[in-house]
């Protein structure tokens, strides 16, 4: 590993590399119900290809605003802000130069890597300096959690999450329609175009976006619906049931054939669940295979997308004197 490489294992072969590098998450390896052992993080075995290919955001932290803002636009306060646009008209993931780029500060503790930095006052429009630490611990019980913390000196907007996409069957083994998810979820956000929340929650009951109960996440992502045309597939954000509650489970995942799980637990009252739909073959990603449409999901839990523009939405004003605080966990099992 080069010095910009860290590894955090566990008494039960689970495995997990991360860079200072954006924060990456660039491999979880963990065992199937045979004992096999496999990585099931997409990403690069090279750390160059995270630079060379920024667009998926594979494992990094994403900030300071993860998702997407109107028209790369907010007002705060009585001022208006601009964040430069990367997805079409709007800003994604914090802007052209987003917690994803940047190297952080890192260093060891218990079980775990700790990683801080430091976002200037304007650092991609954004107002206030920013203080970030963001902490990855791998439990003996194959859990590998990730604490967020944030203070500012300003008022300013925050909205950190991980950007991993799994493919629990294997990176490299072919799509994950099979994969049969299940999100604790009555609602979602629908969205126009360019994705951006319409500001309303609609009930999941009787569309494809029902994953009250475990289903394929294949079996209804070719639905002639106006959510999956829009998304050319999932990319929407779930309103998760619980969000007083702290930390619970808000989503599980279970590849039948291996039998490998996946149970996310998480603090934060939304959830983007995204199927990989603009991975287009491209580019060849770990084992030099090439990654292509559906060949991983991610679930980035999040408060909802373009919140500075929806007051009727969960607030990601961050203000001198408070903490911005956030934990959620990925837990691998088997079934």
């Amino acid at each position: 590993m080069s010095a910009d490489q860290y590894e955090l294992t566990n008494a039960n072969g689970m495995r997990v590399r991360i860079l200072g590098y954006g924060g990456i998450v660039q491999s979880i390896e963990v065992p199937d119900r045979d004992g096999t052992i496999a990585n099931v993080a997409l990403g690069f075995d090279d750390p160059q290809g995270y630079r060379d290919h920024p667009g998926p955001y594979f494992g990094a932290i994403i900030g300071r605003f993860g998702n997407r803002i109107a028209s790369g636009t907010f007002d705060l306060d009585g001022s208006t802000w601009k964040v430069p646009v990367n997805d079409g008209p709007n800003s994604l993931h914090g802007g052209l130069s987003g917690f994803d780029k940047k190297t952080w500060t890192c260093r060891s503790v218990e079980n775990g890597l700790e990683l801080t930095h430091v976002s200037p006052d304007g650092d991609e429009g954004f107002p206030g300096e920013l203080s970030v630490t963001v902490t990855y611990t791998l439990a003996g019980d194959n859990a590998l959690r990730i604490d967020y913390a944030a203070v500012t000196d300003a008022p300013t907007v925050v909205n950190l999450t991980n950007h991993s996409y799994f493919n629990l069957a294997g990176v490299g083994s072919g799509d994950v329609y099979g994969h049969l998810m299940q999100i604790h979820a009555d609602g979602f956000l629908p969205v126009g175009p360019g994705l951006i929340p319409a500001g309303t929650v609609a009930p999941v009951e009787g569309t494809a976006m029902d994953f009250r109960e475990p289903v394929a996440i294949g079996a209804r992502i070719r639905a002639a619906e106006e959510q999956l045309l829009l998304a050319g597939g999932y990319d929407h954000n779930w309103v998760l049931r619980g969000s007083e509650d702290g930390l619970r489970e808000v989503a599980r995942v279970v590849e039948p054939v291996g039998g490998r799980t996946l149970t996310v637990l998480t603090t934060e009252p939304g959830m983007q669940f995204y199927s990989g739909n603009f991975l287009d073959g491209s580019f060849a990603g770990a084992g030099g295979r090439a990654y292509r449409q559906g060949d991983g999901f991610a679930l980035e839990t999040q408060h909802f997308p373009d919140s500075p523009n929806q007051p009727s939405f969960p607030s990601t004003v961050l203000r001198p004197g408070e903490e911005y605080r956030s934990t959620t966990v990925y837990q691998f099992g088997i079934d």
